[in-house]
């Protein structure tokens, strides 16, 4: 049996394979942000599909940090009770499933505030206030433990994609001249201080991070700042680090610098970052999103130490029973990566569900 299929553990969370599905929103909440019935029987089918970690769409901490219309929330104490049919139907198939928490930052198009002023398409967000850069760290703290009663294995705490986090991390984004700002000590407080605040809060609970390995961005978050925030996240006792790609300013010409020499991961985004990673984190545990798609893929990132864990996203769309598909011989994933889940017409106004046939 493939080394896919073999347990691993997470901190204190046994997963029954190193499979993972990589949060992924439905777009299809309610507009105050609690869940509709059909979101539960998405995770429902995916736990009876054998995923072994299953991470929750990013739920926002504060409506000020909501990135888009249909978001799922887990800032107020009306969210856990949806929140809890979703961590159940899980549970009845004996899966694990954590929430991802998450603040848009300058995204949230109600009030873009972010690290500092920012200019964007025909918008301008506002650099936050130091009383509203720790309202945000208590909401994070907040959000955690609402997480644990609505009985969800763990947390992830959303760092990448250019959202608060990534945005406070990148030195395009972040121009402050204070201690959230200027060295990269200081862009990365904001991330230190929510992981101690949810620590406090939750104890050792499973908790998670998503990283980005490099914004893609001429002026952004690097490579270099990567493996040092890593390094940081691994010292203070983060349990796994979920490397992912692509921040504010991002240009498509220069996602190959992440791109690894040996063909064996060339379907992989992010692999010769991940890579680099690696070396400076040793046997930390890690998992790596982006591009997996053949089950000798998969199975080569494990066994040559790449990673540890096999993270997805789309494939799980069009797949949602896609580790037992595996499990019983399937060569590669369905998903052709067309986008068409994410097209006008249907993003939001539906299901997430692939749009294929």
């Amino acid at each position: 049996m493939s080394v896919l299929f073999d347990p691993f553990k997470i901190g204190s969370m046994q997963l029954k394979n190193r499979l993972m599905r990589s949060a992924t929103t439905s777009a299809f909440s309610r507009p105050d942000g609690t869940i509709r019935p059909a979101i539960v029987e998405l995770y429902s089918d995916l736990a009876k599909g054998g995923t072994g970690l299953i991470v929750k769409g990013h739920l926002y901490v504060l409506e000020t940090g909501k990135a888009h219309e249909g978001m799922a929330g887990i800032s107020d104490d009306k969210h856990i009770s949806g929140l809890k049919e979703i961590t159940k139907a899980v549970h009845e198939h004996n899966g694990k499933i954590v929430a991802q928490l998450n603040h848009a930052g300058i995204n949230h198009k109600g009030d873009r505030a972010g690290p500092s002023e920012y200019k964007g398409d025909n918008w301008q967000s506002r650099a936050l206030l130091e009383n509203e850069i720790e309202e945000i760290i208590d909401a994070f703290g907040d959000a955690a433990e609402r997480a644990l009663q609505a009985d969800f294995d763990g947390v992830q705490i959303h760092g990448a994609h250019g959202y608060l986090i990534s945005q406070f991390l990148s030195k395009l984004v972040n121009t402050r001249d204070d201690q959230w700002g200027g060295s990269l000590n200081k862009r990365m407080n904001l991330l230190i201080r929510v992981y101690d605040e949810i620590r406090r809060r939750v104890g050792r609970v499973p908790l998670l991070l998503k990283l980005n390995s490099d914004d893609f961005s001429p002026n952004g978050f690097t490579i270099e700042d990567s493996i040092r925030v890593a390094q940081v996240m691994y010292e203070k006792g983060i349990d796994i680090i979920e490397i992912s790609g692509g921040g504010i300013g991002r240009r498509q010409d220069l996602r190959s610098r992440a791109e690894h020499d040996d063909d064996t991961f060339s379907e992989l985004a992010f692999a010769g970052h991940a890579a680099r990673i690696r070396n400076h984190t040793g046997s930390a545990p890690m998992a790596l999103v982006n591009g997996f798609r053949q089950q000798k893929t998969m199975q080569a990132s494990i066994e040559r130490g790449l990673v540890d864990v096999v993270s997805m996203s789309r494939p799980f769309i069009r797949e949602p029973t896609l580790v037992k598909k595996l499990k019983e011989g399937q060569d590669e994933v369905q998903c052709i990566r067309c986008d068409k889940c994410l097209g006008e017409d249907v993003f939001g106004k539906v299901m997430l569900q692939c749009q294929l046939d």
